[in-house]
């Protein structure tokens, strides 16, 4: 059957699934968004919405974006699956071979950060550029590099949100939030971290809270080491607590002062505002990058013999 140019796009995350059938940003046939139960359940919601698409041919392949940590190695023998996550009830999940088994098509997976990478490279503000870097600070903290127009693999895929960054316990005294790190950058700087220290959401701390100014130091802090070692062309800041208007600006001054001007580099003297910057895609970065990867991987389909 010939499949039509639509492709599937999955941005599984801990609090939702979001679904798109699309083939582009302003080409979206439908899309909806599954909460994220048991596997189980979640997975077969997922089924039952791109199934009608598969059975109809509209849709060959479908890319997933995951929260992780996930085992991206081909060839291994939990490939596709969801591992040593924190997320209660979704460790060592399978989450590719379901999708395969039920619908019959081919399933790209990687995690979310490298798919909103991946997608802000593909359409939205990274476009073009050789590396990039895409963090997001939100449930949880993590980044995607692409490097030659891919995301970055290696022996295990890119942890950017458990790296360790400087903690004065005497100014902050709460010890960390990371069920595996206690104090690593997710574990001080993340969604949970400010509930545990606070009793209540991110969301709920007025604008003017000093804690925002901590916050912005441990983000700066981690860019800073960044830049450092992956030296992107662009960094994109997503995820819902840099959703405050704010607090952009305040890590991009923290960025500059901590580099100290040691990267003699005209855009981190002068154009900070363009270097480090918001979502192009907004908040359809990881969705509308799970379409990316799965296009990606029908162009390289057809380059096969």
């Amino acid at each position: 059957m010939k499949r039509d140019h639509y492709f599937g796009g999955i941005e599984a995350g801990g609090t939702k699934f979001n679904c798109l059938v699309a083939s582009s940003p302003d080409d979206v046939l439908d899309q909806t968004r599954v909460p994220t139960t048991s596997p189980t359940e979640t997975l077969q919601r997922v089924i039952d919405f791109f199934a009608p698409y598969v059975k109809a041919g509209r849709i060959g392949i479908l890319g997933v974006g995951s929260f992780g940590p996930c085992d991206l190695t081909p060839g291994s023998s939990t490939f596709g699956f969801i591992t040593s996550t924190p997320k209660p009830g979704w460790q060592n999940t399978d989450v590719v071979g379901p999708l395969r088994a039920a619908l019959g098509v081919e399933v790209l997976f990687d995690t979310d950060v490298n798919a909103a990478a991946l997608g802000e490279f593909t359409w939205g503000a990274t476009a073009g550029l050789d590396t990039s870097l895409y963090l997001t600070v939100g449930t949880g903290i993590g980044g995607g590099l692409i490097v030659g127009g891919k995301p970055l693999h290696g022996l295990h895929h890119p942890e950017m949100g458990h790296i360790r960054i400087p903690h004065d316990l005497i100014r902050d005294p709460f010890p960390g939030a990371c069920p595996f790190h206690a104090d690593c950058f997710e574990g001080l700087a993340s969604g949970p971290a400010i509930q545990q220290r606070f009793g209540r959401k991110g969301e709920a701390l007025a604008d003017d809270d000093p804690f925002w100014q901590l916050e912005s130091e441990y983000i700066a802090a981690a860019v800073s080491n960044y830049i450092l070692v992956t030296s992107p062309s662009r960094i994109v800041l997503g995820g819902g607590i840099m959703q405050r208007g704010f607090l952009l600006a305040m890590v991009r001054q923290a960025v500059v002062r901590l580099l100290a001007g040691y990267v003699d580099h005209p855009v981190i003297a002068l154009r900070i505002d363009q270097y480090i910057v918001s979502p192009g895609l907004h908040d359809r970065s990881g969705m509308l990058g799970a379409i990316a990867l799965a296009s990606a991987g029908s162009r390289e389909q057809r380059k096969s013999p």
